[in-house]
């Protein structure tokens, strides 16, 4: 699996992705989360900008928040740390804020889309990390609609699936989410080389593999690869959650109207366990 994923490396490298964009939401200093009260980040990156709002404290134990923007390069971003007072407050009437000065300067450098290290002034680099507080590595957080696009010397391959069926746990994972057919599923893996991933597969209705993935995400987006049973080539893999385990979403919602094919959870599960296995499509 260690060839497979940098062979993966290799492809990804090859003119297609050089730098990546962080997630937009809130971070956390990643030693500092402890369920307590303290402080956060919240953080946007549209084309090269950055703009990161700060809530953090005065040493007298006082609120405050912070402003930071600038340009990103190399995935690495210096700006001030501003600061302001006034402002509107709950039932004032219209108040424009006051830059109140900088606290000093603030670098970011992203290592990933969900992870990075941050330098606040007068304080060495931190580790930080996307906060995701509701989907964990549980079954339940693969429910429902999903658009899996893979990309590679196949052209452009393309599903959308609505997982709603927990068929049980492969030996590797720990809780296999299918579509209405049981022919498309995903599972958490705890186990193996594939510890930390998502793996995925796509069989018809005789139970044959047809195609495998290889993921991580992060709350509604993730990446990966995807391979054609059979073949050797890979498919740079890019996915979206279009609804939520509840059904709440926007966009294009799928309906899987197939019945239950027999046998195909058994087929999935035992596909799965193959390739949390060897890694390798049957």
């Amino acid at each position: 699996m260690i060839k497979k994923w940098v062979a993966v490396a290799v492809f990804m490298g090859a003119g297609l992705v050089h730098a990546f964009a962080p997630q937009s939401g809130t971070w956390v200093m990643t030693a500092e989360e402890n369920g307590q009260p303290g402080r956060g980040l919240s953080v946007d990156v549209q084309n090269t900008t950055f703009v990161m709002q700060m809530y953090a404290y005065e040493s007298n134990g006082m609120p405050t928040f912070y402003l930071a923007v600038g340009e990103v390069a190399d995935n690495q971003v210096t700006a001030p740390l501003k600061q302001y007072r006034g402002g509107r407050y709950f039932g004032s009437p219209a108040i424009s804020g006051m830059e109140m000065g900088t606290a000093g300067n603030v670098t970011v450098r992203f290592t990933s889309g969900t992870t990075g290290f941050i330098t606040f002034p007068n304080e060495a680099e931190k580790a930080i990390s996307r906060f995701s507080f509701a989907y964990g590595a549980v079954p339940e957080s693969l429910r429902g609609t999903w658009s899996f696009n893979s990309i590679g010397s196949e052209g452009l391959q393309s599903d959308l699936v609505e997982l709603t069926k927990n068929v049980g746990a492969s030996p590797n994972g720990n809780g296999l989410m299918t579509n209405a057919s049981e022919l498309f599923g995903c599972e958490h893996q705890v186990r193996g080389t594939l510890t930390g991933n998502v793996l995925c597969a796509k069989i018809n209705a005789s139970g044959q593999l047809l195609r495998s993935y290889v993921l991580v995400y992060s709350v509604n987006e993730g990446e990966g690869y995807s391979q054609t049973s059979g073949s050797g080539a890979q498919q740079m893999l890019q996915l979206r959650r279009i609804t939520t385990p509840k059904g709440t979403g926007t966009g294009l919602i799928y309906k899987d109207a197939e019945a239950s094919a027999p046998g195909a959870a058994a087929a999935l599960l035992q596909h799965l366990e193959h390739l949390s296995a060897t890694g390798v499509p049957q």
